[in-house]
């Protein structure tokens, strides 16, 4: 499944030189991984509150290429798939237009709320092929 985010730059998103700073990125590709989770049908605040379950961060490769600037329009790519019991793996690509601006796989993992590896949801793991 691929999933794709519009992102615009705002003024906020943006350094002194007029470009987006490098850490927004990875708050583009975050917002990216929580809408597909939704468009699959999953709510994380119900996740965390009825089965104890959240979804962490474990690794981030990360290339910037191209810089972005204010008003771009963007858009976030979003590919994944399961990897063993435990891991999400995201493939996930930072486009203005067809050009790649930047791009990351990340892994996360799911954990109990008190931080314990727990294995993917059965109905998640169903819905993920």
């Amino acid at each position: 499944m691929t999933h794709i985010l519009p992102v615009r730059v705002y003024y906020e998103d943006t350094d002194m030189g007029g470009i987006v700073y490098y850490a927004n990125y990875l708050k583009f590709i975050e917002r990216a991984r929580s809408e597909l989770v939704e468009a699959l049908g999953f709510d994380q605040n119900k996740m965390k509150e009825e089965d104890g379950v959240v979804f962490v961060v474990r690794r981030v490769e990360a290339d910037y290429l191209a810089p972005a600037r204010l008003d771009d329009r963007l858009q976030v790519v979003t590919t994944h798939e399961p990897v063993g019991k435990s891991r999400w793996v995201f493939d996930q690509e930072v486009r203005r237009g067809d050009q790649v601006i930047f791009r990351a796989l990340v892994t996360a993992v799911c954990m109990t709320t008190a931080g314990k590896p727990m294995r993917l949801p059965a109905e998640l793991r169903a819905k993920l092929g």
